[in-house]
């Protein structure tokens, strides 16, 4: 069909155009030097008119009408659905918004990272309304009479709704709080005492990234403010960071963000450059870091693999055998930073900023308030209030760069990722002995057959059913929560 290739080859040169931007984007968190912030947010929003451009051209929509869905393959059919959910999108959106958006994000990205550094929030709050507007413009234009919350909930999960979400979370909490406080009523378990070189942070943790199987060869591992994977196919990069009193920050930072990149690492070559070249939501995407990070890497197997690479790296720290280590690595205490939580606290924090941007969206919440509405919702879940803003409300990159709608697919992707351990667990059956080695091979080989390969084929939930076998629901993360830490604190 000739409509059909012709969409293709234009949609390649679409999709390279647009790994680029992401390129532009890793530089800016990685490498750039801080004065060339003000050069970057024009060639950001130069690039994203080509793309926004591209992205509505008329010749796609002449080649969409041309095309009859039914005379294509799997494939081509999930190609279709990509691209014209895409085009339906972005013909919604005026091309100088989406280049205001990309000049004005990128510019904040900077100025939160300063505000962040000195911990003012004043400085950060004017381009934080500034972003606001833009994407409640954006939201506007794509929902029509629609939820607007909704409409950028589905750039990153898309069928689902802000509703859906909340009563999925209000099933959450309940046992999640009752667990935290069973848990907290516990005496604490000890951590690692002593400082950390951070070269051998970073060297060890390079070696712990090869064991969840990142091809370094097609990717590399760098250090930035706040961790990060980008890109597809054969050039995925991560980032992550050093703590000199906490190796653990770095360590759980690097195998999270090689669950994204392995995740597109493990796409089918075939759908390189395509729309089924990469992740098919963020919410899928997220399931992937979290359970590389948490069911695989926090589990009494694989950090009695680790307890050795750290000793063999740093000494004596502290912790006297395995099983020690193991609770040191899943102890639940009291903190700030989402990043940093424990699994059973996480979510909390996700939900915290759910809410407060669904608020920001509708107008029931202006920027000048939300630190106190922050700081008050904080107080309310955790006990304690906040204790400065780097640690509240300047904590997390997202709405600085204007990523409203993706704070909740983080515990989406906790949910999927309990349906799809729950599903690895029987086909692996003696996954303990393995990666008590070292060796996770089995359990991403599975991953990546099950789900990874697939990139963009399925749809969300389809996708994590396929996998798991079991429709996704917040049933098998809560058992596994409980399971577990009812045998670290003896529950």
């Amino acid at each position: 069909m000739q409509a059909f290739d012709d969409l293709m080859r234009f949609q390649r040169e679409t999709e390279a155009l647009g790994q680029i931007a992401g390129r532009l984007g890793w530089d800016q968190e990685t490498m750039m030097p801080r004065g060339a912030a003000a050069q970057r947010s024009e060639e950001m929003a130069a690039i994203e008119g080509v793309l926004h451009g591209r992205r509505t051209d008329p010749k796609l929509g002449d080649w969409l009408s041309q095309i009859d869905d039914a005379n294509l393959d799997n494939v081509g059919q999930a190609q279709m659905r990509h691209i014209r959910r895409s085009y339906d999108r972005n013909m919604k959106v005026p091309a100088d918004l989406a280049a205001d958006i990309a000049r004005i994000t990128s510019k904040a990205q900077g100025i939160w990272a300063q505000a962040r550094e000195n911990d003012d929030v004043a400085a950060f709050e004017p381009i934080l309304n500034d972003v606001l507007d833009l994407r409640r413009q954006e939201a506007a234009a794509l929902s029509g009479d629609g939820d607007a919350y909704d409409a950028l909930l589905n750039d990153y999960e898309p069928g689902e709704t802000g509703a859906e979400l909340a009563a999925m979370f209000d099933a959450l909490r309940p046992r999640l709080v009752a667990l935290r406080a069973a848990i907290l009523d516990k005496p604490e378990i000890p951590g690692v005492t002593g400082t950390f070189d951070e070269a051998k942070q970073m060297k060890l943790t390079r070696v712990i990234a090869k064991a969840f199987g990142y091809d370094m060869s097609m990717g590399r591992v760098d250090k930035a403010v706040h961790p990060f994977s980008s890109g597809s196919g054969q050039d995925v990069r991560i980032t992550t960071r050093t703590n000199p009193t906490d190796p653990f920050n770095c360590f759980y930072s690097t195998i999270h963000e090689v669950g994204h990149a392995a995740y597109e690492q493990g796409i089918d070559d075939a759908y390189l450059l395509t729309p089924l070249g990469a992740g098919v939501s963020m919410g899928v995407h997220e399931s992937q870091s979290r359970i590389y990070e948490n069911q695989i890497g926090r589990s009494r197997a694989f950090t009695g693999w680790l307890f050795g690479q750290m000793r063999d790296a740093f000494g004596d720290f502290g912790i006297t055998d395995e099983d020690a280590f193991y609770g040191a690595v899943n102890r639940v205490e009291n903190g700030y930073i989402r990043t940093e939580a424990d699994e059973v606290q996480y979510n909390l924090h996700v939900m915290l900023r759910f809410d407060l941007e669904r608020a920001l969206i509708s107008g029931d919440l202006n920027v000048v308030d939300l630190e106190t509405a922050w700081n008050d919702r904080f107080k309310a879940d955790f006990g304690y209030d906040v204790d400065k803003p780097s640690n509240g409300v300047l904590q997390d990159v997202h709405w600085s760069v204007g990523l409203m709608g993706y704070f909740p697919t983080y515990s989406l992707g906790n949910v999927y990722a309990g349906c799809l351990y729950q599903g690895l667990r029987v086909a692996v059956p003696n996954l303990d002995d393995q990666l008590s080695v070292g060796d996770t091979s089995a359990a991403t080989a599975w991953l990546r057959e099950n789900l990874q390969q697939h990139g963009g084929l399925y749809e969300p939930r389809d996708v994590i059913k396929r996998a798991s076998g079991i429709d996704p629901s917040e049933a098998p993360l809560l058992s596994y929560l409980e399971d577990k830490f009812s045998g670290i604190y003896g529950l």
